[in-house]
């Protein structure tokens, strides 16, 4: 795992379970152990867990959708923008669930809770780093390496019975 990122979670709204910051922080640095590399110097992100009417606004002031998705994020940072001042803490960005859509997901695909979660908040993840899913290629390369993260945290491939990329 990464040491030089910081995961800040916090609960925003939802019936989140105890152990869901340290869910979501797990997923988070998993994914960035992955993807991120230290000499990039410190980075910072944050995991918001919140509830389906929250997601639901954010949805649609930013993304122009009109419902809610099971998470959200928001890069803070473009591969274009110059090199951060050293010492100083990149903001990667935000990754934002929607608890009640996790939920009916999970349940709607027999998959635990938790596993669920962790998926999307690595999926969130990959997105501020700037994994996509908008052609197949992209797709199939973002699916394999979630698939390939889960894996070392005991958990099955999401995509094995359902080929769908979580709603982004």
């Amino acid at each position: 795992m990464t040491s030089a990122v910081d995961v800040t979670v916090s609960r925003e709204a939802g019936d989140w379970a105890e152990d869901a910051d340290w869910l979501a922080e797990r997923a988070a640095l998993a994914a960035l152990g992955a993807t991120y590399d230290d000499a990039d110097g410190p980075a910072e992100l944050s995991v918001v867990l919140a509830d389906d009417a929250l997601v639901h606004r954010l949805n649609r002031e930013y993304r122009g959708k009109d419902k809610p998705t099971n998470v959200l994020s928001f890069a803070l940072t473009e591969a274009e923008e110059p090199d951060p001042e050293e010492g100083v803490p990149v903001m990667l960005g935000d990754v934002i669930l929607a608890y009640e859509t996790v939920a009916r997901e999970a349940s709607e695909q027999g998959k635990a809770f938790a596993d669920h979660m962790t998926h999307l908040v690595m999926h969130g993840v990959l997105h501020l780093l700037g994994y996509d899913h908008e052609s197949d290629d992209e797709a199939e390369e973002m699916e394999a390496l979630e698939t390939r993260l889960l894996a070392t945290l005991g958990i099955a491939d999401p995509y094995a019975a359902n080929h769908q990329p979580p709603d982004q």
